[in-house]
């Protein structure tokens, strides 16, 4: 048995004191340590600060916009409810760009139809858990632009007859067919995903290089991570 020189039983004293901390200290609900609002009465005090933080209820300020919140459903890749109500929430700035969009795209009778708006970070801790792909889902350690009210998964509608316009694959398909910039589609199709990134990028948005349907706002790294559940953002 090798027996321990001094400094080797310190530094090995030191390592087990810091480890156990850690574990004694760590948030099941904030692993990696981010600063994330997850007090409700902390978010209002930012909105009166600046009203940009404010999250806006996309169903309520576009009522005639169309939600798809798969992850209130069964009907995602998690195979199970996320979220306990079918909302959809971004920062004011972001609204008032969806809803500039969305008059422009009446014009042509389409719209847009939301899958995913302001999401909690617990629910970024799940999907890394499910899915630990970081191609598809946010790394946890980071947080995600969901998570600051400033992305959003969209398609297009046809308003005439309501239902989505063709694009590459379906919401939340992890494969490369998914990516924006793949080419081996009908042409029809291209030009549907084609219209959709032209008019979002017109209005401040970017398009996730793997995600057809993912886009972020400019500016998202000025707003906070946050963590509230949407019921309690409906509190005054």
């Amino acid at each position: 048995m090798k027996i321990l020189t001094p400094l080797q039983f310190i530094l090995l004293f030191l390592f087990l004191v810091s480890f156990i901390s850690c574990k004694e200290n760590s948030n099941p609900t904030n692993p990696y340590g981010l600063e994330i609002v997850s007090n409700f009465q902390t978010y209002k005090k930012s909105v009166i600060q600046n009203p940009d933080n404010e999250l806006i209820d996309m169903g309520t300020y576009i009522p005639e916009i169309t939600l798809d919140i798969r992850y209130a459903t069964s009907d995602n890749f998690t195979g199970k409810p996320i979220y306990d109500s079918p909302r959809a929430f971004v920062r004011k700035p972001v609204a008032e760009a969806l809803k500039q969009i969305q008059d422009e795209l009446k014009l042509k009778n389409k719209g847009l139809k939301i899958f995913d708006a302001y999401r909690p970070y617990s629910a970024t801790l799940k999907f890394y858990e499910i899915y630990p792909d970081t191609n598809f889902v946010a790394a946890p350690w980071h947080g995600s632009r969901h998570n600051r009210g400033c992305a959003v998964d969209v398609s297009l509608i046809d308003l005439i007859t309501g239902l989505e316009i063709p694009m590459p694959t379906p919401f939340d398909d992890f494969t490369f067919k998914a990516a924006s910039d793949y080419s081996s589609l009908p042409d029809s199709i291209i030009r549907n995903r084609k219209l959709l990134a032209d008019i979002m990028t017109s209005y401040g948005f970017s398009i996730y290089p793997t995600e057809w349907w993912h886009y972020d706002f400019k500016g998202w790294e000025q707003f906070k991570l946050m963590g509230i559940p949407f019921e309690e953002l409906d509190e005054k």
